[in-house]
Parts: C-alpha cells; structure tokens; sequence
C-alpha cells in the first residue's frame, strides 16, 4: 500500500466508493493476482480470472469484515474465483493418483536412495538473492518451469509459495488431504529446484 495511505484509511475510502482508492488498490496487487492465476488456471485465462475478482472484490466490500488484511481477502477471493472457473470447465483440480501425471522421470538420477543428490547443485554465479531475483532470465526460467509443472503440483505450489496461505486453507481450497498437499508441495520445489540448477550450469530449460 502507499505509504500515504494506511491500510484502515484506504478500507474507508474504499467503503466510501472512492474510485482514486480502488484504483491504488489495484495497481498494489494486480501483478500479483496475475502470477496466482497464473499458476492456477494457465496464462490463458488469468486475465480473465483477475478481471472476474476484481469485480467479486467491488460486489464484496461493504461486507468485509477486516478479519484479514485486504491483500490476503483479496488473494482468497482470486483463489476462489480460479477454482470455481476450472471446475464449471470440468478440470479436476487435484488428482489423488500420482503415478501418472507427476511423474518423476525428469529428476531420475539426481538423487540417490537416501534422497541426498548424486551431484550437488552448480554454485550459483550471482552472489545475494537479490541479484538472482533480479536477473530477468532467471526469472523467465523459473515461469518457464512452474507453467511446466503438472496441473496439481502447481496449484498447490502457487497457492503456497505465491499467495502465502497456509497449509489448511490450501487442503480446503483443492479439497485434497494434508499428506496429498504436501507431496505435491514437494515435487514442485524439487522440478522449479531443477530448473534454477540447470539454469546455472547453461542448460536450455
């Protein structure tokens, strides 16, 4: 939020029907609403998703309670807006079966039984994360690699590591298990880990 507007003063305005207001809010959060709808319904959709929540957002503000701030509100009702359209299209959002879809073969013989890798990561060639989170082509790999990553590994991973919400919420939300969640949460580290690794050494990702 700006600095000039904490966040009780913009929540007024808001209530207020202050059109300055409401835009401020959607420049603060609009890049990340894309990355989360993104990572749930596909690059094809998340401008759809993100204009169907902000809409949902106006509808629902004079009923927001403030048990939450406005950008986890915000996040949630994306969420919920993404899951909604990917079922009245008929997708499954999360498979119980992990034997077909997330399949592994892309990180066979990296690790060894013990779950430690054969060949420990290439040192990184930026020295502070900042210089990484700065490297626009790093960044394009790592877009690259979780649009890549199987449907429910993704959801879960963007629910999670983009739109900050815990573990519980996530079960709800893709109506999965805890053990389910966290499988998944896994694999899709150790595929975007993959990626930034080979990234380093060069190789195409």
């Amino acid at each position: 939020m700006a600095q000039d507007w904490d966040e009780s003063a913009l929540l007024a305005r808001l209530r207020a029907g202050d059109q300055a207001a409401f835009q401020h809010l959607v420049q603060s959060l609009n890049d990340r609403l894309s990355r989360v709808a993104r990572g749930l319904v596909g690059p094809g959709a998340a401008d759809d998703v993100v204009q169907d929540t902000w809409e949902a957002v106006l509808k629902a503000l004079p009923r927001f309670e403030a048990r939450a701030s406005l950008s986890t509100w915000v996040l949630r009702i994306l969420t919920n807006t993404a899951i909604s359209r990917l079922r009245r299209a008929g997708r499954e959002v999360a498979s119980g079966d992990f034997s077909n879809e997330d399949d592994m073969s892309a990180l066979a013989g990296r690790f060894a039984d013990n779950g430690h890798w054969h060949q420990p990561p290439h040192p990184w060639h930026a020295d502070t994360p900042d210089a990484l989170l700065g490297n626009d082509e790093l960044q394009a790999a790592l877009t690259r690699a979780i649009d890549q990553l199987p449907h429910n590994q993704r959801a879960v991973l963007t629910l999670r590591e983009l739109a900050g919400q815990p573990l519980d919420e996530i079960c709800n939300a893709l109506d999965i298990s805890a053990s389910n969640a966290r499988v998944l949460l896994h694999r899709a580290r150790l595929r975007v880990w993959a990626a930034i690794d080979a990234y380093q050494r060069g190789e195409d990702v």
